[in-house]
């Protein structure tokens, strides 16, 4: 028998964050949650921001919790959300906590950028969908609220960069992860130094990139004195989570499309080359960086945080429910025909989700959803109606017959989610794993250590690791 390899993976997600261990035997791949946190944004002032310190500090709870276990760590990988960043200043100096991508400072920045370059002109060298909080807008944006921030910022890291520096001493961006910034150029796989030039930004403040496989640093020494380690490799990963998450997806073959459901639903198909093309414009498709060469074809839309929002809001106002009470209700309610475009402005951070969903079904006709059943079916009428549309428009801007949607991340738990995708789109459905982006972190770490010599080997091991369910 092999000996088991042991390895990290840190996966913060856009509500809680992990520390996770793996355990790999050669053959098959098991994984154990070591730390568990929340992460929750905070209001300040007129501004809405990530709480990056308390994140980091339990980062490191995390690693100490590890250290007393007195095993050898091979590596250790770190994935995020995308889009968010930080600035340091000549000294390194963190300047701001990093403002959350919902904060409302970029709602009109889109038309500002287009009176000096049209958004056709940019997809076309980035091929990233038209969103307003997308990096790009988000730095315009910075001009005008932070523009003592801007003047001083020094480095630019995107979140799992941020991470990996402080961990490290080392300054990268992340490949996949700086590909959902709308700065990339989508064919070269590197920064698009004549648009950003064009709209003003410091291309100084950029990093080089650095490719997932490749090793980032190792811990320094006061990180391994604080949290009591030897000197472990950091590893680049696909560091934004969807890039894990689609690394760690099974896919069934070529005509299978992934849908990686969480607090946000991203449904695409892996590439080896971006599309774009007149359907991709028309329907708004991105083209972000994967692992491996590869490209993620896909859409972002607006998911279970409308579920997690609502809980939450009712919670506080009726009684207190769990996922699984929402569930039931919504299989007993007596009318399931409401439904919302879960991409509406009106639900990218509404101060309450209650109220949020009513005003939209009266608002487009469909009268006033009273019980908590009947607000939760129009959301899961809403995505699970968008996930048909974007698998439809799939199809057009592709080329490709889809006939399997491979369903992965903590959304699959939601088995009335599941089994209301394949009613709606008529596809089949094959979900699992739940913990994708945790296993496509790891497996690429095993790939940069010469444990796994291909991603289709190491998917093929997931697969062989871990129950999938059919709908």
């Amino acid at each position: 028998m092999e000996q088991i390899k042991y390895n990290l993976a840190f996966d913060f997600g856009a509500s809680s964050g992990r520390v996770m261990l793996s355990k790999f035997d050669g053959k098959k791949i098991e994984i154990e949650e070591i730390h568990r946190f929340e992460n929750e944004p905070v209001w300040l002032g007129k501004r809405y921001y990530w709480d990056f310190l308390r994140l980091f500090h339990e980062l490191k709870i995390g690693l100490k919790k590890v250290a007393v276990m007195g095993i050898e760590i091979g590596s250790m990988g770190i994935d995020t959300w995308g889009v968010d960043y930080g600035l340091l200043d000549k000294n390194d100096n963190l300047l701001s906590n990093p403002i959350h991508y919902r904060d409302s400072r970029t709602e009109n920045t889109l038309k500002k950028i287009e009176m000096t370059i049209n958004f056709e002109e940019i997809y076309k060298i980035t091929g990233i969908q038209n969103i307003s909080f997308n990096t790009l807008y988000q730095l315009h944006s910075d001009f005008e609220i932070r523009e003592d921030v801007i003047k001083l910022a020094k480095t630019l890291l995107f979140m799992p960069d941020l991470f990996s520096y402080y961990l490290t001493g080392q300054k990268y961006n992340e490949y996949t992860q700086a590909s959902t910034s709308q700065m990339i150029d989508a064919e070269k796989k590197e920064w698009a130094f004549e648009l950003i030039d064009k709209l003003g930004i410091p291309k100084s403040i950029l990093q080089n990139i650095i490719y997932p496989g490749n090793i980032w640093g190792y811990l320094t020494s006061d990180v391994q004195k604080e949290v009591g380690l030897c000197s472990i490799p950091i590893v680049a990963v696909g560091s934004h989570d969807t890039a894990s998450a689609v690394a760690g997806t099974p896919l069934e073959s070529e005509n299978s499309v992934f849908l990686s459901c969480g607090t946000w639903s991203l449904l695409g198909l892996e590439s080896k080359s971006p599309i774009i093309n007149i359907n991709s414009i028309k329907y708004n498709f991105t083209n972000e960086g994967g692992v491996c060469n590869t490209i993620r074809f896909m859409k972002n839309i607006n998911g279970l945080w409308l579920i997690q929002e609502l809980r939450k809001n009712w919670s506080e106002e009726v009684e207190s429910v769990s996922f699984s009470n929402i569930i039931e209700t919504v299989r007993k309610a007596k009318n399931k025909n409401y439904t919302i475009n879960p991409n509406d402005e009106k639900f990218m951070n509404p101060m309450n989700m209650i109220k949020a969903i009513k005003e939209y079904c009266v608002e487009n006709g469909q009268g006033n959803p009273e019980s908590l059943g009947e607000i939760a079916s129009a959301v899961y009428n809403g995505l699970t109606h968008e996930y048909k549309n974007v698998v439809d428009n799939l199809a057009e801007a592709s080329g490709k017959t889809i006939d399997t949607i491979n369903m992965v991340g903590g959304g699959i738990q939601d088995e009335y989610l599941c089994e209301l995708t394949a009613k709606t789109t008529g596809k089949k459905v094959v979900a699992g794993p739940i913990e994708a982006s945790v296993l496509g972190n790891i497996i690429v770490q095993l790939m940069a250590l010469g444990e796994i010599d291909s991603l289709e080997k190491g998917r093929e091991i997931i697969k062989n690791s871990f129950v999938q369910k059919v709908y």
